[in-house]
């Protein structure tokens, strides 16, 4: 349990950070994703390509279709929170709904087009949390090809 004296960046991490888990849980790879809108969460989602034999369902995205359909205007007050940082196809979602900010548990592991959202006006907070990037190094070193083929390597 999260102390209510937390941030909401803090309590919104652990929340993605608990979808991770869940999604190595599944057999899948730990990405976990929350979707907070004036400061609740809308939707939740993980890293769900092996689970499902999906060939796009990255955190991100699976967290933006449990979200739902939304309004343009519900999703330029959103934050996005990822426990790693999103990939080409994560950050054109971002783009295509005007996404004005994402929280990124790390970016050691893996770093996607955080320029190219930065020159978009899109606003990213890294965080550098010792757990996601825990997750992610264990994951890796256990299951490298699946991670190449995660990133389209």
């Amino acid at each position: 349990m999260i102390p209510e004296s937390s941030s909401p960046d803090s309590r919104f991490l652990e929340a993605a950070i608990g979808e991770a888990r869940k999604g190595l849980r599944e057999g899948g790879i730990p990405i976990g994703s929350v979707l907070a809108i004036d400061g609740e969460i809308i939707g939740r989602g993980h890293n769900r390509r092996v689970q499902s034999g999906s060939a796009v369902l990255h955190a991100e995205m699976d967290c933006l279709e449990n979200a739902g359909r939304l309004a343009a205007g519900d999703y330029r007050r959103a934050v996005l929170y990822s426990t790693l940082s999103p990939c080409d196809m994560c950050s054109g979602a971002i783009l295509l709904y005007g996404i004005p900010t994402v929280v990124i548990g790390e970016n050691r592991t893996f770093v996607g087009p955080e320029d190219y959202l930065r020159s978009r006006g899109v606003q990213l907070q890294i965080l550098d949390d010792a757990e996601c990037i825990r997750l992610m190094e264990a994951f890796i070193a256990d299951n490298p090809t699946l991670w190449n083929e995660d990133i389209g390597k």
